[in-house]
């Protein structure tokens, strides 16, 4: 089944959508059971506007319950990735020259902690990285790959950030990704909404929960 992305332009681009449609962009996905989901980020100091939350992340992560329901109703793997620095700062990056905050993201902080509503059940992966992309470095693409993942479903924040950067890995390293638009935040609506359009053109499907559970549970209905 091909995906059927849903997603409106942001303002400003309309004239540029010619464009993309005559140079082939935004061909539908393919997606292809077995389904997987990562979600990214969601942690307490993305939730709290003081830290690094704000925007639509509230939001994001009360769908996002439901979306992680649903993926445990079905028995799919579930991964969660959080960003974690080390207690001495050994592992500082120039991602840390760029937000210096970060690096208040310890292993046993409240800020790095993931969301009491989306905590992980036994047998679900917890990545713990230091760049945004919940693949680079980490073992998450062979954990996927062991139980069989094709299409990956996203949601995390933030939307212009971790998420598409992670999406990009996940297509580079062989997964169908499904970003699943809205359970997925930015604390500023402008970059979501641009992100959420571009993967769409070039990278993933891109959908809300409810259009995205219909694909899947009628491409694997037809399996």
């Amino acid at each position: 089944m091909n995906d059927n992305s849903q997603v409106v332009p942001p303002v400003g681009t309309q004239s540029d959508i010619s464009a993309y449609a005559r140079q082939g962009f935004g061909t539908p996905l393919p997606l292809k059971a077995p389904f997987g989901l990562l979600i990214i980020d969601f942690v307490n100091g993305f939730a709290d506007p003081a830290v690094f939350g704000g925007g639509n992340i509230p939001q994001a992560i009360a769908q996002t319950r439901q979306l992680l329901a649903q993926a445990r109703a079905r028995g799919w793997p579930v991964a969660h990735s959080r960003i974690v620095f080390s207690d001495d700062d050994a592992d500082s990056n120039i991602f840390c020259l760029k937000v210096p905050g970060m690096l208040a993201l310890k292993e046993g902080s409240h800020d790095s902690a993931i969301v009491s509503a989306l905590a992980p059940a036994v047998g679900e992966y917890v990545v713990r990285k230091s760049t945004p992309s919940a693949f680079f470095g980490t073992m998450l693409a062979p954990w996927l790959a062991q139980r069989g993942v094709k299409t990956l479903l996203v949601a995390g924040c933030v939307t212009s950030g971790c998420v598409r950067a992670s999406v990009v890995d996940a297509m580079q390293s062989g997964f169908r990704p499904l970003v699943v638009s809205d359970c997925c935040g930015d604390r500023a609506l402008g970059p979501h909404e641009a992100n959420l359009f571009d993967m769409s053109q070039k990278y993933a499907a891109v959908m809300p929960m409810d259009s995205a559970m219909d694909a899947v549970d009628t491409l694997s209905n037809n399996a």
